[in-house]
């Protein structure tokens, strides 16, 4: 089976998934889109996928959003596309290509809804959030 999760390693939740995938017994294709990004049209693909409006996928913080005045509501799909591009930096992560579908993690346990294996045991947050019991379920 293959999993790919477009991942950042310097960010916490980018972290928290892919050790979600690791937990259900997986180990995916891991891409640092941040020294290989995507190409224009995958990037669209992706987005196409996950259902979100372009907008959605752009990440503010720790990029150069405002600075580029996208904050605009006036951009268009196109250009908004083309910054992340530009600049891969303003791409939220992680995003998750399994099976089941195309994602978005944050939170991080939205990967489980995409996850084709259930977790294997228990799973913590780096920042001490359990999310997943010791029998492999998902904490409410």
């Amino acid at each position: 089976m293959t999993i790919t999760i477009y991942h950042n390693p310097a960010c916490g939740t980018s972290r928290n998934v892919l050790a979600l995938i690791r937990n259900s017994g997986e180990e995916p294709r891991i891409i640092e889109y941040l020294k290989t990004p995507p190409s224009r049209a995958e990037l669209v693909d992706l987005i196409a996928r996950m259902g979100l409006p372009v907008r959605s996928v752009l990440r503010e913080k720790g990029t150069p959003f405002h600075e580029l005045g996208l904050d605009n509501p006036t951009l268009t799909d196109d250009t908004l596309i083309d910054a992340m591009i530009a600049h891969p930096i303003l791409m939220n992560r992680p995003i998750v290509i399994t099976p089941l579908g195309v994602a978005l993690c944050r939170p991080s346990e939205a990967a489980l809804e995409i996850l084709p294996n259930p977790q294997r045991g228990a799973f913590v947050k780096e920042d001490g959030e359990k999310i997943v019991d010791e029998s492999g379920k998902r904490i409410s």
